[in-house]
Order: structure tokens, then C-alpha cells, then sequence
């Protein structure tokens, strides 16, 4: 049975031991902790409430950092790591940026921007720095994939969703969503959600305990094709691939799930249609005829722009506020589209998180982006093959950071904001492998010479003394 919830331990917080003021700590980190175990449901239909959670965990968190000394940690501690060093100096360059672009709507969401940030340090350094805490949010997260899961398969089977909306206009599964999102949530959710379970029944020595783990992942696959979203099946099928990497003994039963993938596509004719229809007639046409896709017009706009603007960007939504100006209505000099004037070529952002970076923020904010990226991928890979759960984990965040892709932007809810909400568990998690691992010479030296050195000499130095001395006065 878990352990109850409790405020984290002295040096990751305060421990409340009075009435009134003391207990603020406690009661800040109870709301902080229900709000985040919340936003994952939250975000699926409010994201003007999710935002709203999302940054009251993120000044809760600043508040109890600065208004508790007691604290063992400094209490600005958490901003020094590499990465929130990193994310800090991403988010004032942005903000340069965009006051060099003199625009005032950019300016002030730049400012706010840092909630993000915060949100995950929150996260990471106090929400679930426990592990009862991050039991219950795991069970949580598995919640709200469960209902994504019913959700589709009601659409899949009845046509419509528990609240009347049918399929997409091109036959996508929308699932508890009104419009085709289910399927980045599902290839995000999915892993984190179910691979501790289903590795825990793939370990089991009993048959049919292991052929209900074979199935869950059968059923995880088989679900993503259906939702019938290409790109977020080809995530989730990098996300496998990691996984098997990562995990040996899981590669044969990762095989026979992609085997019921592709199953479930090749009878995708006869029980959904639309399935066929886009991953695979649509898919092979754009792929032949890539130039000419809407991807590759927001792809060239994107380029010329930061063509235009290396080392400033645009400002904070560049993209959207100028993708339509005059001088960015032509092809690069090294490659060429059919219609780069195209209107199609304008969006509200270029569907890739790197080419929102630099169309932002110029190169400057490129380069601190990915490395931002990879400090993650750094703390969430080391040492994570001892654990399904960060295994999972780290699967969803190379999906993340994948470069060559379609995205949603990088900066708003509901798809930006899963991904913090799965940033921010992930490095709770990769915190807490790191406080278990063995510890090096360096931090065991001084624990081995104040704890056994004077018991040395309080204990044998009698022991000498009382066994030579009277050895001595005889002699």
C-alpha cells in the first residue's frame, strides 16, 4: 500500500511543525500537488484553466522558495542546474529578441513565457520530490489515458464520442477531443502511462500473465493506428524503437506489437476506411509530391525568414505575425518550392519547434534551444534503463525533441502544455535515480572519516591503554 502524501522531506522543503504561518509550506505544496495531478485531465478541455493551474504551481513554487529560509537548499538553488540555466538564458534572449522587434503583444508574452520553465523546476525540485507523490501522479496521468483510450474507442466503434462528435472531416479519431488531437496525446501519453504495467506482466512467469502484457501493447499500438494521424504513429513507432534499444528483453514483445500495428492497418480497408485512405494513399502521394505540400510552404517561409533575420528572429510569434509581408514570398537560393507566395505558407506557427526557435529568436536562440534539449535528454537517459518508468519517459522526450517532424508550437497549451507536464515528471524521476545511486569515493571520504574515525579512537585507545598499561607496571 503507498504511503500517504506528505509534503516533501527537509532539504527539498520545509517540514510544517506548527500551526498558522508554519503550516503554509504544507498547505502551498497539498494545492500545488492536486493541481498538477489535475492538468493532465484539465488540459483535454480547458486550456484556459490549465493554464491557469499550470502557473499557480509555478508561483506557488517561487513563493515557498523565497519566503522559507529554513530551506537547506539556497533558494534560487534549483535555477543553477544545467538545464534551468539554459531554459533562463533561452527565455532572456527570447526576450531580447523581442524587444528588438519592438513589438509590444511579443514583448509581454515573452515575459510570461518563463511560467513554463518554473512550472517544470516546480515539478522537478518539490511537487514530486517524493516518491508517494509521484506514485499518485503516475496513477493520475494512467487515469486520464485510460479516458483518452475509451474515448477513441468509442469513436472507432459507434462513430461518435461520449458528447455526440463524430470522426474529423478527413476521418481522424478525435477521441474526448473535439478536433483531430487525440492522437499527439495518445503517442504521448501511451508509454509513460502503461509500460511499467505492461513490463511488470511481461516479467511474470505465469503465460497468461505475460500474453496480457503482449496484448496491452498490442492494444497501444493498434489504438495510435486507428486514431489514423500519421505523424504521431511514426512518433510513437520511434518511441518503440527506443524502447527496445533501451530495454533487450522487451524486443520481441515490441515486434509482435508493431506486427499488430501493421495488422490492423492491412484490415484497415474493410474496418476504417479513412485509415487507408491517409496513411497509406495520401501518405505515399505527399511523399512523392512533397514540394508541393502545405509542409513544405511553411517549411520555406520558416527558412527565408530566418534567412532575413539570423541573430534577432522575429520576436516572440514572428512567424504568425509576419509569415504573410512581402519579403518573405520566395524560394531560398539552394532549393525551391513550386509556390512560395502561397498562402498556405502562413500559419500560426511553422509546425516545427526548431524552426520556431529561429524564426523567434534567430540562430542565438536555435543553438540555446537544442542545447536545452539535449540537457534533457542527458538527465533523463543516465541511468534510466533501471527503471520501465524513465525508459518510458525518455522515449516520449526523443519523440519530443525528434527535429525532423510536423509539431504543434512549442509555446502553447493543450499539446505544449503534456509536454511539460511529462518534462517536468521525467526529471522528478531522473532526481530521484540520481539520489539513489551508489555515491562516488568523494561523497562517502567525509562520512568515512567523521563517523568511523573518532569511534576508532574513543574505542580502541581505552581498550590499548587499559590492556598495556597494567602489562607495563608489572614489568
Amino acid at each position: 500500500m503507498s504511503a500517504p502524501l506528505s509534503p516533501p522531506a527537509p532539504g527539498q522543503a520545509v517540514k510544517p511543525t506548527g500551526t498558522g504561518a508554519t503550516r503554509a509550506p504544507e498547505i502551498a505544496w497539498r494545492v500545488a500537488f492536486a493541481a498538477t495531478a489535475a492538468l493532465p485531465l484539465v488540459l483535454i478541455y480547458s486550456r484556459a484553466i490549465g493554464d491557469g493551474l499550470l502557473s499557480l504551481v509555478a508561483v506557488l513554487f517561487l513563493a515557498v522558495r523565497i519566503r522559507t529560509p529554513s530551506m537547506t537548499e539556497t533558494r534560487f538553488g534549483w535555477a543553477r542546474t544545467p538545464w534551468t540555466a539554459l531554459a533562463l538564458v533561452f527565455w532572456a534572449w527570447q526576450i531580447v529578441t523581442s524587444l528588438h522587434a519592438g513589438n509590444l503583444h511579443a514583448i509581454v508574452e515573452s515575459l510570461v513565457f518563463v511560467r513554463l520553465f518554473v512550472f517544470i523546476a516546480a515539478m522537478e525540485f518539490w511537487v514530486l520530490a517524493t516518491p508517494a507523490a509521484r506514485r499518485w501522479f503516475a496513477r493520475a496521468l494512467a487515469l486520464t489515458a485510460l479516458w483518452v483510450l475509451a474515448e477513441c474507442w468509442q469513436q472507432i466503434v459507434t462513430g461518435t464520442n461520449m458528447f455526440g462528435d463524430p470522426r474529423w472531416v478527413a476521418g481522424e479519431v478525435t477521441g474526448p477531443f473535439w478536433s483531430p488531437r487525440a492522437g499527439s496525446t495518445w503517442q504521448m501519453l501511451a508509454l509513460p502511462a502503461f509500460l511499467p504495467a505492461i513490463a511488470w506482466a511481461l516479467e511474470r512467469e505465469g503465460r497468461r500473465t505475460r500474453l496480457f502484457g503482449v496484448a496491452g501493447l498490442v492494444l497501444l499500438v493498434a489504438t495510435q493506428v486507428l486514431i489514423t494521424q500519421r505523424m504521431p504513429t511514426l512518433l510513437l513507432g520511434l518511441s518503440l524503437v527506443v524502447t527496445g534499444l533501451m530495454l533487450p528483453r522487451f524486443r520481441r514483445p515490441l515486434l509482435v506489437a508493431v506486427l499488430g500495428g501493421a495488422v490492423a492497418l492491412a484490415l484497415a480497408p474493410l474496418i476504417s476506411p479513412a485509415t487507408w485512405t491517409r496513411f497509406v494513399l495520401e501518405f505515399t502521394q505527399q511523399m512523392e509530391h512533397f514540394r508541393a505540400t502545405q509542409y513544405a510552404q511553411l517549411f520555406m517561409r520558416a527558412g527565408v525568414m530566418i534567412a532575413a533575420h539570423p541573430w534577432f528572429g522575429l520576436g516572440f510569434d514572428g512567424f504568425r505575425a509576419h509569415c504573410l509581408e512581402p519579403q518573405y514570398l520566395h524560394n531560398l537560393s539552394w532549393i525551391s518550392i513550386p509556390d512560395p507566395a502561397s498562402a498556405n505558407g502562413c500559419s500560426i506557427h511553422p509546425h516545427n519547434y526548431y524552426l520556431q526557435a529561429a524564426t523567434n529568436a534567430g540562430l542565438p536562440g536555435l543553438a540555446l534551444f537544442a542545447a536545452l534539449g539535449l540537457a534533457w535528454l542527458w538527465r533523463f537517459g543516465r541511468g534510466a534503463v533501471a527503471s520501465p518508468q524513465r525508459v518510458a519517459l525518455f522515449a516520449f522526450l526523443v519523440t519530443v525533441l525528434w527535429p525532423i517532424t510536423s509539431a504543434t508550437s512549442f509555446y502553447t497549451l493543450p499539446n505544449a502544455g503534456f509536454a511539460f507536464v511529462l518534462i517536468g515528471w521525467g526529471l522528478a524521476e531522473a532526481r530521484a535515480g540520481s539520489a539513489h545511486a551508489p555515491r562516488t569515493m568523494s561523497a562517502q571520504a567525509p562520512r568515512t572519516m567523521s563517523a568511523q574515525a573518532p569511534r576508532t579512537m574513543s574505542a580502541q585507545a581505552p581498550r590499548a591503554m587499559s590492556a598495556q598499561a597494567p602489562r607495563a607496571m608489572s614489568a
